[in-house]
């Protein structure tokens, strides 16, 4: 019986359509997952909600719910962004809660919950001097980001193996985080 809850949260990057493997690695690993998604990447998976549903057992989600709505999924322990886009890993550096992961990593930062971030972007997009200042403000704010030696190292444009992607690396990241006061 899981006794953690994991949030798992996605952008749309190629490595988003392994995320049923990754929940299977991550309930082997004793956690009880709510997969989360940007707009796009529940667009891309959109065949695959239904059963993505069945097998965490949480509604999937990727909209916020109506005030007074009450919570479908339970609070979490742990949260893990992965595949992180350049454009979600600057929205949660910026705290631009348009979309539904964005907020909830922002607000998981104030209530101190233990994350990590694992980026997939290109070297085009790491080179861009925003990208760097965000990484450096998520890793101030206390959050674990996977990135450069020891985490997700960008290939060159049209490059990337999705396969590739060290899902593994997250999760044993995401084990190995401080547990909530």
């Amino acid at each position: 019986m899981s006794t953690r809850t994991l949030y798992l949260f996605s952008s749309a990057a190629p490595p988003v359509f392994d995320v049923a493997h990754v929940i299977e690695e991550a309930q082997a690993d004793g956690w009880d997952v709510c997969l989360g998604l940007t707009p796009t990447a529940a667009r891309w998976l959109r065949d695959s909600l239904d059963g993505l549903a069945a097998l965490t057992g949480h509604p999937v989600r990727w909209d916020y719910k109506l005030p007074g709505q009450p919570d479908v999924w339970p609070k979490a322990d742990a949260i893990l962004l992965a595949p992180a886009t350049f454009n979600t890993v600057n929205a949660c550096a910026l705290g631009l809660t348009d979309k539904f992961v964005v907020g909830v990593v922002a607000e998981g930062i104030g209530k101190r919950i233990p994350m990590a971030v694992m980026p997939c972007v290109n070297a085009a997009y790491a080179v861009h001097p925003r990208f760097e200042r965000s990484v450096e403000t998520l890793r101030g704010a206390g959050v674990t980001v996977l990135y450069g030696e020891g985490g997700f190292v960008p290939n060159q444009p049209g490059q990337g193996n999705p396969a590739a992607y060290p899902w593994r690396l997250a999760l044993d990241a995401v084990r190995n985080l401080p547990q909530a006061d």
